[in-house]
């Protein structure tokens, strides 16, 4: 296949097994500042995905809770295929120092008794939520953490 501009789109997602956390690139950009984008994956792609409400809460509390712990995160976003999230950061932080941020997060994520920012004012669609789904699908990747370094099959 030829090499397509989309970092993602040059994954052969049939040889990934999921869930991992894989640093999937890093931009240096032309005043000197470095962005790492890491891939947050929950699900094995083209076999199963996150439902939607799951999506958005996961997305909702994980970019609030997360910025507790780490003043580089810059941006957490879900993937279109649904399967899983980018989450970028400023730097270039190991891999551990990631892994030990998300896991700390879903830790408050599991703790959590509403989602943040879950409402028709400060949200494009409040009511699209579901705590006890995120808090379930954290709960899985969590179970599995000592897989989260093995990204191929």
């Amino acid at each position: 296949m030829p090499r397509m501009n989309v970092e993602s789109f040059n994954l052969d997602h049939t040889q990934v097994r999921a869930p991992f956390i894989r640093l999937a690139d890093i931009k240096r950009l032309p005043h000197g500042d470095v962005l790492t984008k890491y891939d947050i994956r929950f699900c094995q792609p083209g076999r199963e995905h996150l439902e939607m409400k799951a999506v958005h809460s996961i997305e909702h509390s994980f970019a609030e809770f997360s910025r507790n712990h780490c003043d580089s995160v810059v941006d957490f976003s879900p993937m279109g295929c649904q399967t899983g999230f980018y989450l970028i950061l400023a730097d270039e932080p190991e891999w551990e120092t990631v892994a030990a941020l998300v896991e700390e997060t879903f830790r408050d994520i599991l703790e959590a008794t509403e989602v943040p920012a879950a409402n028709d004012v400060q949200c494009g669609w409040g009511s699209n939520h579901s705590l006890e789904a995120a808090q379930a699908a954290v709960s899985a990747m969590l179970a599995r953490r000592n897989e989260w370094e093995q990204v191929t099959l």
